[in-house]
């Protein structure tokens, strides 16, 4: 006699039912978890989650940039470039190490639709998420581009060729802002430039371009640099500048010529506008300038070239022969030399406005090689003979 197979009793089947269904519903919570920590708006919630997952197992390697380099490189973004087309060209440059990990990002974040066409600067030390961000701005890619007071402008063409986010030269610039270029008219006869400088020659634009950290559009021209730096100067130099000079009865051009002097003279800023004073008297009484900073311009890179300001021997003060602009040299000229000979800190040009009445004519360099020591006319010989202890 056959035995009838056993029939699974109804609270097992119960307990098998509730283990079911608390397996499903931990399974929705579950995924409902996951699709919140997943959910992108806009993305499908599938794709969502395996991005999400992608890019946390690789976080790592998200904040490791593909370099350590602070140099810029010009990365073009052409109009219809894909996200696939931007991160295979940021891999051709090193500036990331995984294109397909960049595309992850821009897409899980929703970048992809913003990346924006353009020139950008991007360095290999940043990393995919901020290399991402800075794409969608195109409007925020600049050249930085910085100048110092004290510069003439041979050193600012040489900032130019070493910056390779510009598209010209400096030999470019110079020919722009050089002797004998066009100057824009209001500007020229607003500051008092003359049509020919003492020594013959049509003037620069040497001293009135404004020293500074300027960020620079892609692309800009010779012409937009120098109309930039200009228009710094008028910025900076207020209608008071002009009145002061003229009660002076000076032009901003004379004005801006003896501050360039100031300028290389001063090595604590707080004594400027008393060596201004110490000029200004000569040129009132009237006696040579005697400026140590108009021989080196004079001298120039003709004894070194790493440097435009060469330290100056005994025998350079009353040379006659080799220098290329001798008609700079105070030594040997009187009054005010030709025209600027770098570009002045506004400092230095409100030293020149604001040089306090003394009766000093003279100063030489202190012992602490950094302050002068200033004397009188009648202190003459003691100025010649100072030494220090």
């Amino acid at each position: 006699m056959e035995t009838a197979p056993a029939t699974p009793s109804r609270s097992l089947l119960g307990v098998l039912l509730v283990l079911a269904l608390a397996i499903g519903l931990v399974a929705c919570v579950a995924g409902a978890g996951l699709f919140l920590w997943a959910r992108q708006d806009g993305l499908n919630p599938v794709r969502a989650i395996q991005l999400r997952i992608a890019l946390a197992q690789r976080e790592d390697d998200l904040n490791t940039p593909a370099g350590a380099s602070d140099a810029y490189q010009r990365f073009v973004v052409s109009g219809g470039d894909s996200a696939y087309a931007i991160a295979h060209n940021l891999l051709a440059q090193r500036l990331i190490t995984d294109a397909e990990l960049f595309v992850d990002y821009v897409q899980y974040h929703r970048l992809d639709s913003q990346l924006e066409a353009g020139t950008f600067y991007l360095r290999d030390r940043q990393t995919i998420p901020e290399i991402a961000r800075a794409l969608t701005d195109a409007s925020a890619a600049t050249v930085p581009f910085r100048t110092l007071a004290g510069w003439r402008v041979e050193e600012i063409a040489a900032v130019i060729d070493s910056n390779p986010l510009l598209d010209f030269s400096g030999a470019d610039f110079l020919e722009i802002v050089g002797r004998g270029a066009i100057i824009p008219a209001e500007f020229k006869n607003r500051n008092g430039f003359p049509d020919q400088m003492s020594n013959g020659q049509p003037p620069s634009l040497e001293g009135f371009l404004y020293p500074g950290t300027y960020q620079l559009r892609p692309g800009i021209t010779p012409v937009e640099v120098r109309d930039e730096m200009l228009a710094a100067f008028s910025a900076a130099v207020s209608d008071d500048f002009y009145l002061k000079a003229a009660q002076q009865g000076l032009t901003m051009y004379e004005v801006v010529t003896l501050a360039s002097i100031v300028q290389r003279e001063a090595v604590v800023a707080e004594e400027a506008p008393r060596i201004a004073a110490v000029y200004l008297n000569r040129m009132r009484r009237p006696m040579r300038l005697d400026a140590d900073p108009t021989v080196q311009y004079a001298l120039g890179d003709t004894r070194d070239a790493a440097t435009w300001w060469p330290p100056l021997t005994q025998a350079d003060y009353y040379a006659t022969g080799g220098l290329p602009n001798q008609s700079y040299s105070t030594y040997l000229n009187q009054g005010l030399p030709p025209g600027p000979i770098n570009s002045p800190s506004l400092g230095s040009i409100r030293a020149v406005l604001e040089a306090p009445q003394t009766d000093e004519f003279f100063f030489r360099l202190g012992c602490d090689n950094r302050t002068h020591v200033f004397f009188r006319l009648d202190q003459q010989n003691d100025h010649a003979t100072f030494t220090c202890p």
